[in-house]
C-alpha cells in the first residue's frame, strides 16, 4: 500500500475540450473550461488547480487566466470515455471499472403515453408537461398550476432522466419520493431503462419566487455488475461517499454516505473526511457546477463556482497529510457557452497530487475513464477491474 488514504473529487461536468468521438454525440467545438476561460477574458482566477497543472493538460492551448505550471506540484492528464453515453451515471460507472455498453433510454420527445398513464395510476394525480424542459423554467411556468391542480410535473432533457417536480406544499417530500421510487421500479428495463428518476421539490409563492430545494434525490439504475467500490469494500476498506456518489451507485459499495446541500458543502465534508482517521477510498461529486450552471448555460456563474472550488481545493492540499492521495477529474462536459443544455462529450481532467511526491509529470492521454479507479484498487492491492490501467507506478 503506497497510500493510506485516496480522495477522489469529481468536479462534475468541467470537461476540458471535445472528445476524439465528439462528432458521434454533435458536440465538436465544446470546451468547458476553455470557453470558460475565454469568457472571463484572463481573469478565471483558479491558482491551486493552477500550480497542479491544469492548463498543462494543454501546453498548446492553456486556459485563459490559468498560467502554466513552470513547475506543477503533482501528475497531471486527460481521460476518455469508453462508455456510450455522457451521462453521469456512465461517467461514474466507467471511473469504478464498469463502462456503461448499452445505450440508455433516451425520450428527447416526452414520454411513452403507457408509461405517463402508469404513473398517474400509481399516484393518483394527472401529469402535465411531459417533455424536455430547464428545470428552473419548468416550475416558473408551471408552479402555479401545480399548486391550483396537484398535477405532478413530469418532464426531461437530452439525458437519460425522468424528472418529476413538486412543490412540498400540495405534494409532500414522502409522497414525491414515493412516485419517483415506483417510476425507477417500473423504468429499468427494456423498452425504458432510463438511467435516472429524479426527484426535484421546490417552495415558494408564486413562479418569481419558486426556489428547488437541496432535498433532490436521484434514484439510478442500480450497478450492473461489480464495481471498483464493491471490491474495496469487500476487501476490508473504508469507502466513504460524499454528495451523490451515493445515489449514482445506489448505495452499493459504500460503507458511510453523507447528503451535501452545494459545492462549499461538499468540501467542507471532504474536508471533514480529511481529518478522520481511516484506510481507504474517499469519494466526492461537486454537482452545482453540472446542474446550476452547466444545464442553464450560465458561464459566470460556472467560472465563480470554480473560483470558489479551489479556494477550498486550498485548504484541502494543506490538509493532506504524506499518505494521502487527492486525485480530482470529471464525469463528462457541460459547455456553458454551448448549444443546447445537454452534457457535451468532452476528455476530463485527471490531477493527482500527495504531500509525499517527489516528482511530477504528465500521465498523458489515459483511454479510459476506468484508470482512475484501477489506480485506486492498485494501491490497495485489490484486483478485479477488468477495464482499467493503473497509473500509480507514475506517481512513486
Amino acid at each position: 500500500m503506497t497510500f493510506k488514504r485516496i480522495f477522489g473529487i469529481v468536479i462534475d461536468s468541467v470537461g476540458i475540450g471535445e472528445a476524439s468521438d465528439a462528432n458521434k454525440f454533435d458536440d465538436v467545438g465544446a470546451d468547458t473550461l476553455g470557453h470558460i476561460g475565454e469568457f472571463y477574458k484572463g481573469q478565471l482566477n483558479l491558482p491551486n488547480l493552477a500550480k497542479m497543472g491544469l492548463s498543462n493538460i494543454r501546453p498548446d492551448n492553456p486556459i485563459e487566466g490559468v498560467a502554466l505550471a513552470e513547475a506543477p506540484i503533482g501528475f497531471f492528464g486527460k481521460m476518455h470515455e469508453v462508455s456510450v453515453g455522457k451521462d453521469s451515471m456512465d461517467g461514474h460507472w466507467e471511473m469504478m471499472g464498469l463502462p456503461v455498453t448499452e445505450p440508455l433510454g433516451f425520450f428527447p420527445q416526452g414520454f411513452p403515453a403507457e408509461l405517463i398513464k402508469q404513473i398517474e395510476d400509481f399516484s393518483g394525480r394527472h401529469v402535465i408537461v411531459n417533455k424536455p424542459y430547464s428545470g428552473t423554467d419548468v416550475i416558473h411556468d408551471y408552479g402555479e398550476h401545480q399548486l391550483e391542480t396537484g398535477d405532478l410535473i413530469v418532464y426531461t432533457s437530452g439525458d437519460s432522466v425522468l424528472q418529476i417536480a413538486a412543490h412540498t406544499d400540495v405534494i409532500p417530500l414522502k409522497e414525491l419520493y414515493k412516485i419517483c421510487e415506483y417510476a425507477r421500479s417500473i423504468t429499468i428495463d427494456k423498452p425504458y431503462r432510463i438511467g435516472r428518476i429524479i426527484a426535484r421539490p421546490y417552495v415558494g409563492p408564486d413562479k418569481d419566487h419558486f426556489t428547488r430545494t437541496s432535498d433532490r434525490h436521484d434514484f439510478t439504475l442500480a450497478p450492473t455488475g461489480e464495481t471498483d467500490l464493491d471490491r474495496l469494500k469487500n476487501a476490508g476498506l473504508d469507502v466513504l461517499a460524499v454528495g451523490k456518489i451515493n445515489d449514482i451507485f445506489s448505495g452499493q459499495g459504500i460503507t458511510k454516505g453523507v447528503h451535501t446541500t452545494s459545492n462549499a458543502d461538499g468540501m467542507d465534508q471532504t474536508l471533514a473526511n480529511a481529518e478522520k482517521d481511516f484506510t481507504g477510498f474517499s469519494f466526492t461529486n461537486l454537482v452545482d457546477f453540472d446542474a446550476m450552471y452547466g444545464h442553464r448555460r450560465n458561464p459566470e456563474g460556472y467560472g465563480q463556482a470554480l473560483m470558489a472550488f479551489d479556494k477550498q481545493l486550498g485548504d484541502l492540499l494543506a490538509t493532506l497529510q504524506d499518505g494521502d492521495l487527492l486525485m480530482i477529474t470529471a464525469d463528462h462536459g457541460n459547455d456553458p457557452t454551448y448549444k443546447g443544455t445537454d452534457h457535451t462529450r468532452e476528455y476530463v481532467p485527471l490531477l493527482a497530487y500527495s504531500p509525499s511526491l517527489k516528482q511530477s509529470g504528465s500521465l498523458g492521454i489515459r483511454r479510459t475513464y476506468a484508470d482512475f479507479g484501477a489506480t485506486v484498487l492498485d494501491n490497495f492491492n485489490v484486483g478485479g477491474n477488468p477495464t482499467g490501467t493503473s497509473f500509480l507506478e507514475t506517481l512513486k
